[in-house]
């Protein structure tokens, strides 16, 4: 069921005269089939079909109302890729992963990707390691959640809870309600704005399935410590006898850190960290949607949760929550690894960190905002205005930045610093040192205007305002 509004047409051509409403009026001679103008249908399916270049134009010319996704700045996800690989999905688009019968060099990509990746994060036994592609991290995260009730559930105990932070991504207050687990959430305190070992401690007892750390908050692109998170378990089951997995949910930070950041140990180095998930779409490179997830060993995913399916004579094992999905963005993931290796992948990080960090000190040089990150953990920073700012807030800047096609995204923080607002800027592959300076370029051209305009209402001017 479309979550949509219900509006609608019951017009698929328009009566009477005038100009047609899309494009040139001269260009409807071109084709013959074409006398009159076409208006598309506003949920309801025309009578009659149309031409295929027609059908093209009329769609084309809609698709402009979109935003550019190029200079959308609020966007983790990959919004650039090569032509090559641009031109092997479009090879693939007619691939359904699920036939593996089918198509087994695309299932062996698969294959490869996961032992890629248990190899980057340090698998004690690549080969052995277990994961699969999923459509997103979404589906990587409800299939982890699910491991770690499973196997809570097989130890027995009470209502199952899990421990993370409140900056956790949506995907995870899902998955609490739909699996019916009780959300424990670290609320932020003061300039803490994700989980720290003491918090999440505190947070478990007999009945937490694990604790999910995340490396690279979407609210300000910092690292969770997962290296400390993961002592403080280790001390608590010393205590208690309590044994938590650790997720990391490494959506953006997985695909980050091991190229940048190579001493960090957030990864399966630490014994207690169970599984990890990461988005291939986002700092994967890779265009919507694939995400991976993958457990440090075949143990720690129940064999009750994969599935044996005869489909097209062939017997496979699937523990994914979709069936039927394309294998294009899998084969784009394995185009990659294959292109990039392991110093391209740091190259590419790096140049986006490069210009991360370096676009957050002019932009706090201009003395009009604070940072509240710096964009050196992922190449994102969060920042809000300076505290002698008046007449302008960061939700102004947002809208005036929009004019000029750039999508920065103002947003409140969530429980207990509700108070604090802020513009975030991502970047990621694509996003040039050029496109910084216009970028800056067009912030120095607007905060004249914005200063020069009235300052917000204070409450008993609203009042008055509203009274006259």
């Amino acid at each position: 069921m479309a979550l949509h509004s219900g509006r609608h047409s019951g017009r698929h051509g328009r009566a009477g005269g005038g100009p047609p409403r899309h494009g040139n009026p001269l260009s409807t001679l071109a084709n013959p089939a074409v006398g009159r103008d076409i208006t598309p249908p506003l949920g309801r399916l025309a009578e009659d079909p149309v031409p295929p270049e027609v059908a093209y134009r009329l769609v084309h010319d809609e698709l402009m109302l979109d935003g550019n996704a190029r200079l959308n700045l609020a966007t983790f996800v990959t919004t650039w890729m090569e032509p090559q690989a641009q031109l092997l999905m479009a090879e693939c688009a007619d691939k359904n992963m699920i036939d593996k019968d089918e198509y087994p060099q695309t299932a062996e990509f698969e294959r490869r990707c996961v032992n890629i990746l248990a190899d980057l994060w340090h698998a004690p036994d690549p080969d052995s390691a277990v994961g699969c592609s999923t459509t997103g991290s979404s589906e990587a995260c409800m299939l982890a959640g699910m491991a770690l009730k499973r196997r809570k559930r097989l130890r027995g105990g009470g209502r199952p809870n899990l421990v993370m932070g409140v900056n956790v991504q949506v995907c995870w207050d899902k998955f609490c309600n739909y699996w019916e687990v009780e959300p424990r959430l670290v609320p932020m305190d003061g300039d803490r704005f994700h989980l720290s070992p003491e918090t999440a401690v505190a947070m478990c007892d007999e009945n937490t399935i694990g604790v999910v750390a995340i490396l690279g908050s979407t609210f300000d692109g910092s690292y969770e410590p997962v290296a400390e998170i993961s002592a403080a378990l280790d001390e608590l089951q010393a205590r208690t006898g309590w044994d938590i997995p650790l997720h990391v949910d490494g959506a953006s930070g997985a695909m980050v850190a091991p190229f940048v950041d190579p001493g960090l140990e957030w990864d399966f180095r630490l014994p207690r960290v169970a599984s990890i998930n990461t988005s291939g779409h986002k700092y994967g490179l890779v265009y919507p949607g694939v995400g991976w997830v993958v457990w440090r060993e075949r143990s720690l995913l129940p064999e009750e949760l994969v599935f044996k399916v005869n489909y097209l004579g062939g017997m496979m094992p699937t523990f994914a929550l979709n069936f039927s999905r394309p294998g294009a963005e899998v084969i784009a993931q394995y185009y990659n690894f294959f292109r990039l290796g392991r110093e391209g992948y740091r190259l590419v990080q790096q140049a986006s960190r490069d210009i991360a960090t370096d676009l957050a000190s002019r932009i706090e040089a201009t003395g009009r905002f604070r940072l509240i990150s710096r964009g050196d953990q992922l190449p994102v920073f969060a920042f809000t205005t300076a505290d002698d700012v008046s007449r302008f807030n960061v939700f102004d800047v947002s809208r005036r930045l929009r004019e000029r096609g750039w999508l920065v995204p103002a947003y409140t923080f969530p429980a207990n610093r509700t108070d604090l607002a802020v513009l975030r800027v991502v970047v990621r592959g694509g996003f040039s040192h050029e496109l910084a300076d216009h970028l800056l370029e067009d912030l120095d051209r607007l905060l004249p205007e914005l200063e020069r305009q009235p300052g917000p209402l204070q409450p008993a001017e609203v009042a008055t305002s509203f009274h006259h």
